[in-house]
């Protein structure tokens, strides 16, 4: 049976259209025990999304209407599968009050989530890191070159566990290595084993938990899982729980990787 710990819906605005009961029953299906619905968090009031579409997040709008319908539906299916009503909220450096205020607003109905870095800053404003190529070239350029991309985004990932966001601030850290996203248009020969270990202590310290993220794989700049298996063999040598996430943003990615990550855990699955 298969814990799905990341999966997106139709409230994401840069998903599918498909479903929720889509989802739900193509998780049955390949006999998922638990499945956790964790779209992205409306972003900040006063931070401007820095993509051209402007649909990073959900809008706050539709949350009181994404938590009661997954609430009836947790309900109707509960005999079928666990079904979890989870957010991925984005931390950004910076906006960690307006961060934690939403938490407080809107956490007490939520049972899972996940806590992930998609915006890095730059002279010029923040730039939404996995967007494209274009984006992450912008990012290169103000850093100094790739390695200083994945420094700074190490630095920021830290400072995400490190942050006080909280009672409900999610415990789950996301797709640990996605500035790795576009590694094959823009190389490096770092293995950044210093920040990646010091992320994992801090996890690790703190009783947290680890996507254990297909998505990658499915990049064709990518081709590999967030993070990397050497890493997770490392979280798994440290005690870290690491929970698969499919990352689907559409009912097909259901499962999508889960054989190849499989092999990494020794336990729990």
């Amino acid at each position: 049976m298969i814990i799905d710990g990341h999966v997106h819906t139709p409230f994401c605005p840069h998903g599918s259209r498909d479903t929720l009961k889509q989802y739900i029953e193509n998780a049955i299906s390949q006999t998922y025990s638990s499945i956790s619905f964790t779209e992205h968090a409306p972003l900040p009031p006063s931070f401007t999304d820095p993509v051209p579409t402007k649909d990073s997040g959900m809008e706050l709008k539709l949350m009181e209407d994404y938590i009661s319908t997954l609430q009836e539906l947790k309900k109707n299916y509960e005999k079928d599968i666990t079904i979890h009503i989870g957010l991925e909220v984005d931390y950004i450096e910076g906006y960690e009050k307006e961060i934690k205020e939403f938490l407080n607003t809107y956490g007490d109905p939520l049972t899972d989530g996940i806590l992930s870095v998609h915006f890095l800053p730059t002279p010029s404003g923040y730039v939404c890191m996995d967007y494209s190529p274009n984006a992450f070239k912008k990012l290169i350029d103000a850093h100094g070159g790739v390695n200083g991309v994945h420094r700074l985004y190490y630095q920021t990932l830290l400072r995400s566990i490190e942050a006080d966001l909280g009672r409900y601030k999610p415990t789950r850290i996301g797709h640990m290595t996605l500035s790795h996203k576009f590694q094959n248009l823009f190389p490096t020969e770092q293995s950044f084993t210093e920040e990646t270990d010091a992320v994992l202590e801090s996890i690790k310290e703190r009783n947290y938990s680890l996507d254990m993220n297909s998505a990658g794989l499915r990049k064709p700049y990518c081709q590999a899982t967030y993070p990397h298996p050497s890493i997770l063999e490392k979280a798994i040598r440290k005690g870290i729980p690491v929970v698969y996430g499919s990352d689907a943003h559409k009912s097909e990615d259901l499962g999508a990787g889960y054989s190849q990550l499989k092999q990494y855990v020794s336990k729990g699955y």
